[in-house]
C-alpha cells in the first residue's frame, strides 16, 4: 500500500497540472477581439478594417491596433488607414485618434476624434481639425474589407494618352486661316 501513494500522488499532480493548463489555455482564447471591445464602448465595429492583426488595450483606455498593411475603405468619403493607428478609447468616443485619414477635395486631413451620440442615435460625429463631421453610423455597422489602393467611385478614370485624339473639322481651321 506504501508503494501506492507516490503513485497515486503522481497521478493526482498531472491531474491538476493538465486541468491548470487547460483552464490557462481557455482563457487566452477567450480574449474578445477590437471588434468586440467597440461595442462595449458604444461605437460601431465597423471603425477598422477586418485587417486586424493585433491590439492592446490599457486600463486607462490607450490603445494600439497594428493592420497587416496600410490600406483604404471607401465611406461616405474615402478613409486611409495606417499600418499603426493609436488613440484613447472611453465610452462614446475616441479622442487622440493617430492613424486615420479621409480625403476631401482631393487632400487628405487627420481624423483626430470620433464621438457618437449618448443615448445611441443614427448618427457617429468625426472631428477633423476645426470640422466636425456628422455621418450615418449605419455604413461603419459592419467590417469592410481594405483595399490596397485608393478606389473612389468620385476619381476620374485614367486616360491613356494614345487613345486622346483631338478631332478638329478642316473647315473650322480654314475659317481661322482666312480671318487673320
Amino acid at each position: 500500500m506504501a508503494a501506492l501513494q507516490p503513485q497515486l500522488l503522481i497521478i493526482i499532480f498531472f491531474f491538476f497540472l493538465f486541468l491548470f493548463s487547460s483552464c490557462f489555455s481557455s482563457s487566452q482564447t477567450d480574449t474578445p477581439t477590437v471588434f468586440e471591445i467597440l461595442p462595449k464602448y458604444g461605437l460601431p465595429s465597423g471603425l477598422l478594417p477586418n485587417s486586424v492583426k493585433s491590439y492592446s488595450l490599457s486600463s486607462e483606455g490607450d490603445f494600439v491596433v497594428e493592420l497587416e498593411n496600410p490600406c483604404y475603405i471607401h465611406f461616405e468619403y474615402l478613409v486611409y488607414y495606417e499600418t499603426k493607428i493609436s488613440g484613447k478609447l472611453k465610452y462614446g468616443s475616441i479622442t487622440v485618434l493617430k492613424g486615420i485619414q479621409v480625403q476631401r477635395f482631393l487632400l487628405w486631413f487627420d481624423v483626430d476624434d470620433i464621438r457618437v451620440d449618448l443615448p445611441p442615435s443614427d448618427s457617429i460625429y468625426f472631428q477633423v481639425g476645426m470640422i466636425n463631421k456628422r455621418l450615418d453610423i449605419d455604413q461603419f455597422q459592419t467590417l469592410h474589407n481594405c483595399s490596397r489602393k485608393a478606389i473612389s467611385s468620385s476619381s476620374p478614370p485614367l486616360i491613356n494618352e494614345e487613345e486622346i485624339q483631338l478631332q478638329i473639322p478642316k473647315d473650322d481651321i480654314e475659317m481661322l486661316l482666312l480671318t487673320e
